[in-house]
């Protein structure tokens, strides 16, 4: 399904995958799509345990841009089941890994919030919002966590 033996590694040992192909399969890819709202090929769910939509990939990504995304869907999956430490450390992990991906400001974002889930402390937003000013500063996820800046 994929042609990199990263991507293939990490969906074998961590993901149940599930193809389902737009001409070959257009019933299910019709139900599923409508299902899914997937309006565009290809589009790679992550669906927890229920088969809620936790996480999604629209569109090609070169191969660290999609191993990011994988990894920070893994991080998603752990937060929305309240394992705020496994979260955590999956965001973190997206940061270090592929620190130059889209994937990575977002991953600093939810490790912060992942954080101050477990803890209750605030101070976990505070250092998130200033980790910004180090990195990412002109990110979406910047803007979003500068409300969390100590006054």
């Amino acid at each position: 399904m994929w042609p990199d033996e990263r991507v293939v590694r990490l969906a074998q040992e961590r993901f149940l995958t599930a193809r389902v192909h737009v001409r070959d399969q257009a019933q299910d890819y019709k139900r599923f799509g409508a299902k899914y709202g997937a309006q565009w090929t290809p589009t790679v769910l992550f669906l927890d345990p229920e088969g809620v939509e936790r996480h999604r990939i629209e569109g090609f990504l070169p191969v660290d841009d999609f191993l990011a995304q994988m990894n920070l869907a893994l991080g998603h999956l752990a937060f929305h089941a309240n394992r705020w430490a496994d979260a955590e450390r999956r965001f973190h992990d997206v940061v270090r890994q592929y620190p130059k991906t889209d994937a990575a400001p977002e991953a600093q974002y939810w490790a912060g919030v992942s954080r101050y889930k477990s803890s209750g402390d605030a101070a976990a937003l505070s250092e998130t919002a200033d980790s910004f000013d180090r990195a990412y500063q002109e990110s979406a996820w910047a803007k979003k966590a500068s409300v969390w800046k100590a006054a």
